[in-house]
């Protein structure tokens, strides 16, 4: 595919009309399809970002395309004063296969998360307490970028510089047991955690910690929240994170792949959970949009197909493979993280903080790559990239490592 170079819209022009709060790659895609990208030039790219964990059945899934055309000579927006079939559809798709007996709807990780915190505390003073408002978060976790996500996330480098916070949020080392152990009590409403952590390094909860954690929860009459943003929708490979463990959560949340591109997210709770809420107590414009609702169906059926999720423990054993041999040449990563598709490599100590280096290298040569975190390099691609695309992107990648590493 060839694109000709529109040279009213360049790069440069971001740095005089973006809020600079972003450092985007040089290039500007212009087109894409499954695992490839094109930028203006025509230059071809192959993606194993997936849009931070969005694009999970890749770029223009025929799937998806056609969900958006045929809705979108139907109805596009509605807002919440009325419903409409295809959030209607989704969200008994959602509900048919997991815990959860309620939906909400909304457009980001962040805001699912945000309505998720509110409802928990709610939940708690409604039926406990006006004093049963303590949140325990994790360090290193990631749940959004709203002030209320922003603070209990376990990352001070975000929340800092905007004033007072939220109060009543504490956090403790993940994985720590006993740490939660010290701080819970009958004024914890919520502890919520990412059963994978995505920006935090990519770091898999311990059986153990989610089953103790559960076990706290009940104890203390605390609700129990699972942020699925970037580990679910089969991600990991399974539908959602919590099946692999065993350990129910109240509340999960879920967006990113949920649909494959077009933005929409959603809160799922049990039917007791949810008995306290009533109409005006939380709401958004655009929650249950009909056209990302069509969207997230039809993203939502390709996902959880057999043909799908039972192919991704294999293509992260063929990533760590090609991986490895980058390893074995130039003695690069201490260890591979995360799960299934949520795949990270973590540098070793002679390259700790140097992740962005790789990352900015790696586009040099035609490929896209994430990190997580300064030291953790992460590839989260489409879940059904061809095996020939992942060892075409890794010989790229190769190239990259090579040229950063001759730098040092």
């Amino acid at each position: 595919m060839t694109y000709k170079n529109n040279h009213l819209i360049t790069r440069d022009i971001f740095d005089k009309v973006i809020l600079p709060v972003y450092a985007p790659a040089q290039f500007i895609p212009v087109k894409g399809k499954g695992s490839r990208v094109w930028d203006q030039d025509g230059e071809e790219y192959i993606d194993f970002a997936g849009g931070i964990a969005v694009n999970a059945l890749g770029h223009c899934h025929p799937n998806l395309v056609k969900a958006l055309h045929e809705q979108s000579e139907k109805l596009w927006h509605v807002s919440n004063v009325f419903t409409n079939e295809p959030a209607l559809q989704l969200a008994k798709k959602l509900i048919d296969h997991t815990f959860a007996d309620r939906v909400f709807f909304a457009n980001s990780g962040a805001e699912a998360n945000e309505a998720a915190l509110k409802l928990a505390r709610h939940y708690a003073i409604e039926k406990y307490s006006p004093y049963k408002t303590k949140i325990i978060s994790f360090t290193h976790s990631f749940h959004g970028r709203t002030f209320f996500t922003v603070s209990v996330g376990g990352q001070a480098k975000y929340s800092d510089g905007f004033g007072p916070k939220p109060a009543d949020i504490v956090h403790v080392p993940f994985n720590d047991l006993d740490a939660v152990k010290a701080i819970i009590d009958d004024h914890t409403c919520a502890v919520i955690l990412e059963p994978v952590q995505g920006e935090g390094g990519l770091t898999c909860a311990t059986p153990e910690f989610l089953t103790g954690v559960r076990a706290l929860c009940d104890e203390f009459n605390a609700l129990l929240i699972f942020d699925e943003v970037q580990c679910g929708m089969g991600r990991t490979g399974t539908l959602f994170t919590y099946e692999q463990y065993g350990v129910t959560p109240d509340i999960l949340t879920s967006a990113k792949a949920l649909g494959g591109g077009f933005p929409i997210s959603a809160m799922l709770t049990t039917e007791a959970v949810s008995s306290v809420m009533h109409p005006g107590v939380h709401g958004t414009t655009y929650g249950g949009n009909p056209l990302a609702c069509a969207v997230g169906c039809a993203a939502f059926d390709t996902i959880n197909s057999d043909e799908v999720l039972a192919g991704i423990y294999a293509k992260r054993a063929l990533f760590i493979a090609e991986l490895e041999k980058i390893n074995q040449q130039f003695d690069l990563f201490s260890q591979y993280k995360g799960k299934g598709l949520l795949l990270g490599a973590e540098l070793n100590a002679k390259y700790q903080g140097k992740a962005r280096d790789f990352l900015n290298t790696a586009t040099q040569f035609k490929v896209m790559i994430l990190n997580a975190g300064t030291s953790v390099l992460r590839f989260t691609p489409s879940l059904v990239i061809s095996d020939q695309e992942i060892k075409e992107g890794m010989a790229r990648f190769a190239s990259a490592v090579k040229k950063v590493i001759s730098a040092y």
